[in-house]
Formats: C-alpha cells, sequence, structure tokens
C-alpha cells in the first residue's frame, strides 16, 4: 500500500480526486501534485521561483482549501505552476515554501476549489480527503 498518492474519482458534473497521505502536511502537498495532474499542469524547463504562502484558518480543511485556492490563482493570473512544497503546520497556522516555474501547458483550467463534502480524514493510511474541483 503507498503511503502518499491521489486518484481521480468519478463525479458527476466537476473533477473529483481522493488523496492520502500520512500526515497533514504530507496530504496537503499531495492534493497540490493532483490538482497540477487534473488540469494537465506542464512547467517550463526554466528559472526556478520560490514563494511563501501563509495562512491561519480554524480547521484542516480550510487550510487546504485556501492553499490549492492560492495555486489556482497563480495558474489563472500569473500563468505559473508550483511542484515542491516544504509545509508547516503549527496549531490554526500554515506556511508553505513553494517552489515552481511559468507555466508551458495547462489542459484545463480549474475555477476553483470546493468545500463540497469536503472531510479529512484519519484512516490506516494516516490522512484521507475527497476534494471536488470546479471546471
Amino acid at each position: 500500500m503507498q503511503s502518499r498518492g491521489f486518484e481521480e474519482i468519478p463525479h458527476m458534473a466537476d473533477w473529483s480526486i481522493r488523496v492520502w497521505a500520512e500526515d497533514i502536511p504530507a496530504l496537503l502537498a499531495e492534493a497540490a501534485r493532483g490538482m497540477n495532474a487534473l488540469a494537465g499542469a506542464q512547467l517550463t524547463a526554466g528559472p526556478r521561483e520560490m514563494r511563501t504562502f501563509a495562512y491561519e484558518a480554524p480547521d484542516e480543511e480550510s487550510m487546504l482549501v485556501a492553499f490549492l485556492s492560492e495555486l489556482v490563482y497563480a495558474q489563472e493570473h500569473e500563468n505559473m505552476g508550483f511542484d515542491k512544497f516544504r509545509i508547516r503546520l503549527e496549531d490554526s497556522s500554515l506556511k508553505v515554501d513553494m517552489e515552481g516555474a511559468p507555466l508551458a501547458s495547462l489542459t484545463k483550467a480549474i475555477k476553483a476549489v470546493t468545500f463540497h463534502n469536503l472531510k479529512i480524514i484519519r484512516t490506516v493510511r494516516g490522512s484521507e480527503v475527497e476534494i471536488v474541483f470546479d471546471v
């Protein structure tokens, strides 16, 4: 059994993925990788850019949506994609150091990350969540 990963799951109108990882920081990083894979995000081979994202939230689900929404914004408004993440959680505080590059291509844009049935659960694999994306 893989300790972390993602898989696309059927959804009526939008896209949905199931993500699992050993802990919450790894879950957020894997969710970002899954979202990038669904969108077909390909980064240029040129210079890399570092960026930090910080967020205060009352729960892990809000942190997840805020983090992924930041990545959607970067794709849509800045033509940037991020694929390397150093994620730290402390109480209600999230800090992510990200590395990425301009997008070479994007197969399909994601409009939004939703809270639809969003609940991070603890399983034998660690943490797991199903995320629905508005496309």
